[in-house]
């Protein structure tokens, strides 16, 4: 769908791209721009980084980039026109109505019609759930003690005991079987057609982070199997990049998450005010959830059952959590099983006090181990040291090798020497966790990527200092660009530039191919790097002034051999006389930035 240009900026420039960002990703101020873990791909260490003043985002690692638009519709997988009707709405920008064809609607995306259907779907289970029929699951939510306020704001339902009630009333929208089907809402068999495939459920919309609902969990009312059974995956529901409750948990003001195992277990956290509580989506938390919980916090706090399910549940947490650098700590809620017998019983205070004090993952799982031994029994206790050590051995920082090895010693009355000696026997077996060198990051040099990378700190330079346009504009144009895409950006940065009107996130909008936009975002953020691979900092402006000098003589001399290749294009000629005076006239010129 075409916006007008003026619209498309409109709704950009009322988008600041760090309200919105920080929305998805923990954001950390470093000087004039922020940073934090990137969304697209998996690290350790911060390499994602948004800049207010380009109003772009960048990441150093995958070299993801963009605008506000482009992190829209990358993180979401949405569309243009989805990416800019939800900016637009939170502007409160309105949208030129526009008269799609019967052929433009057949083209809507998929995408939209099955989060149209979701969200009739939880509608309509909203309203049974409050009606005389939905009457047994409205009262098995009020005999979990949950609030009209809290089903309201979690938008409990109710699906009623027949095959096709809810098919009938999304036929009647409008949507065919086939779509109803793949929402996940329906199946289809030869006897009984198109079917529910929720009934006689009380019914929990599965949200994502824009509060979109995007699919259902279900848990029977009376006998019934399964007890309860979740959406399966379709095109706008993937279990491993969504959480239950992180639409609500993502603006807690707390540095931390608290992982439950069940829907039930959320809402009644957030109903007593812990609004961090979070669940995986009926399946075993995932590497790919802990990616998506690592964007928001640094530590996580399990609650789960404290039954042996739920223990082994903790023990493959800890260890999903542990691969992507989250620190985690483990809930007590003994004597009862899970949160919400907890808080009925003991109430929120206590609780509070039971988080403040959460124990730490490798003291749990050497309380777990310990259950396995009599330590009464000196064969045994010893096993269970040597199981100690082998634990201590998955610590790779030597520090904290130290002081795990330290306080496990004295909580067991356990010499540190013979522990010391246990670890260093185990490490000497291949047992120890190894520490990964850091990598050079030298490359072989590459003549055409050289040239490309010249351009492109160019670029970046003028990106971050347009006021050094009028130093260097007699000596550079946008055909000094060999690149095509360079070319085209030059020529619209210079002109704004002139005009006192240059946003790079602007520039970024002229482009719809995702790859280009990347290419883009890598031409504003390119930095000048010293032999170590750092950025450069230059103790004096002659310094910065030689620095600027070169990389302008490095670009007209690639565009002098780019134009000289091309002997049987008149305008090349033309162009490689003219880049051939102003490069000797720039080899002889100084550079000067006030």
């Amino acid at each position: 769908m075409y916006y007008p240009e003026d619209i498309v900026e409109e709704v950009r420039s009322k988008n600041d791209i760090v309200d919105i960002i920080s929305g998805y990703v923990r954001l950390t101020k470093k000087g004039s721009t922020y940073f934090g873990l990137c969304p697209f791909h998996n690290e350790k260490t911060g390499s994602f980084s948004v800049s207010p003043s380009k109003q772009m985002f960048y990441c150093f690692g995958c070299g993801a980039g963009g605008n506000v638009f482009t992190f829209l519709m990358k993180h979401e997988n949405a569309t243009f026109s989805e990416a800019i009707q939800t900016l637009a709405d939170r502007a409160g920008v309105k949208l030129p109505e526009v008269e799609l064809s019967d052929e433009q609607k057949k083209q809507m995306s998929e995408k939209a019609v099955l989060l149209e259907i979701n969200k009739e779907a939880a509608k309509y289970y909203y309203y049974q759930l409050r009606g005389q029929s939905g009457k047994i699951g409205y009262e098995y939510f009020e005999n979990r003690k949950l609030s009209a306020e809290t089903m309201q704001r979690f938008g409990l339902g109710f699906s009623l005991p027949f095959a096709d009630d809810l098919v009938q009333y999304l036929r009647k929208k409008g949507y065919r079987d086939d779509m109803i089907i793949k929402a996940g809402l329906a199946s289809h068999d030869e006897k009984r057609g198109t079917h529910d495939k929720f009934w006689n459920r009380v019914m929990f919309p599965i949200q994502d982070m824009n509060h979109r609902v995007i699919g259902f969990g279900g848990r029977v009312m009376g006998e019934g199997e399964p007890k309860y059974l979740n959406s399966p995956e379709t095109p706008i529901f993937d279990k491993s990049r969504n959480l239950y409750g992180l639409n609500f948990a993502r603006s807690s003001k707390n540095d931390y998450l608290i992982l439950c195992e069940g829907y039930m277990d959320v809402i009644t956290m957030h109903q007593a005010g812990f609004t961090e509580a979070v669940a995986s989506l009926g399946t075993s938390f995932t590497s790919g959830q802990a990616s998506i919980v690592k964007r928001f916090c640094e530590s996580v706090i399990l609650s789960y059952d404290s039954d042996e399910a739920g223990t082994k549940a903790a023990l493959r947490a800890i260890e999903i959590l542990k691969n992507v650098g989250l620190s985690a700590k483990i809930l007590n809620l003994k004597p009862y099983k899970d949160p919400d017998e907890f808080i009925k019983n003991l109430g929120k205070e206590e609780l509070l006090k039971r988080i403040e004090n959460a124990q730490n993952s490798f003291f749990f799982e050497i309380e777990v181990l310990e259950r396995k031994y009599d330590l009464k029994d000196p064969g045994e206790k010893t096993n269970f040291h040597r199981e100690i050590a082998k634990k201590i051995c998955n610590i790779s920082d030597e520090l904290e090798r130290k002081n795990y090895t330290d306080a496990v010693c004295d909580r067991y009355n356990i010499s540190v020497d013979g522990m010391n000696k246990m670890v260093i026997s185990y490490a000497g077996m291949g047992v120890m966790r190894p520490i990964e060198p850091p990598r050079s990051g030298i490359k072989k040099n590459n003549p055409e990527e050289d040239k490309k990378k010249a351009q492109r700190l160019l670029i970046t330079w003028l990106c971050e200092e347009p006021g050094i346009y009028d130093s260097i504009s007699e000596f550079i144009g946008s055909e000094d660009f060999t690149d095509e895409l360079y070319r085209k950006v030059a020529e619209k940065m210079f002109a704004d530039i002139k005009d006192e009107n240059f946003e790079p996130a602007r520039i970024v909008s002229m482009f719809d191919d995702e790859d280009e936009q990347k290419e883009i975002a890598l031409l504003f953020n390119t930095k000048l790097t010293g032999p170590n691979g750092l950025p450069v900092s230059f103790d004096s402006v002659t310094e910065k002034e030689k620095a600027l000098h070169d990389i302008l003589v490095k670009v007209k001399t690639s565009a002098l051999e780019y134009y000289s290749a091309k002997t049987d294009d008149v305008v090349s000629i033309v162009r490689m006389v003219e880049a051939r005076k102003k490069l000797e006239h720039l080899k002889n010129s100084r550079i000067k930035i006030d």
